[in-house]
């Protein structure tokens, strides 16, 4: 699926003291990173995602709780992620579709390599789909 991807950081400390994660673009991220964002207070039984994104790239993380997110590519193969864990980010490419299932107070962070732009957004399903022929 076109490097869509769980990458496993570095989880550094101990359950005594406590742990630190550290993200780093071109590094152990991917990509420059342009755009930092979480989101909280996601009521579990909302769905959200229903897009993918023509350019941008994303890595994203389940800093509390447990994120599920459902994938698309432009070929139609589909695949689940499950985040638990924050070490844990999932790799998403551009051209992807996604759902995504929050458990109760879940936070999800998330680095993107480009600015916010709405053009970029494919919020169409039908639209997407369409991209398998560009």
């Amino acid at each position: 699926m076109q490097n869509l991807k769980i990458i496993n950081l570095k989880k550094i400390g101990s359950s005594s003291l406590g742990y630190i994660t550290v993200a780093e673009e071109l590094n152990n991220i991917p990509f420059e990173i342009k755009r930092v964002y979480w989101t909280y207070f996601t009521p579990n039984e909302v769905q959200r995602g229903g897009h993918a994104h023509k350019n941008l790239e994303q890595v994203i993380f389940a800093v509390s709780g447990i994120i599920e997110f459902t994938t698309e590519d432009i070929r139609g193969n589909k695949k689940t992620f499950v985040l638990d864990s924050p070490e844990r980010g999932l790799y998403i490419p551009k051209q992807i579709w996604r759902d995504i299932k929050f458990s109760h107070n879940a936070v999800l962070l998330c680095l993107a390599s480009e600015h916010y732009v709405e053009g970029d957004y494919i919020r169409d399903y039908n639209d997407f789909l369409k991209l398998k022929n560009d």
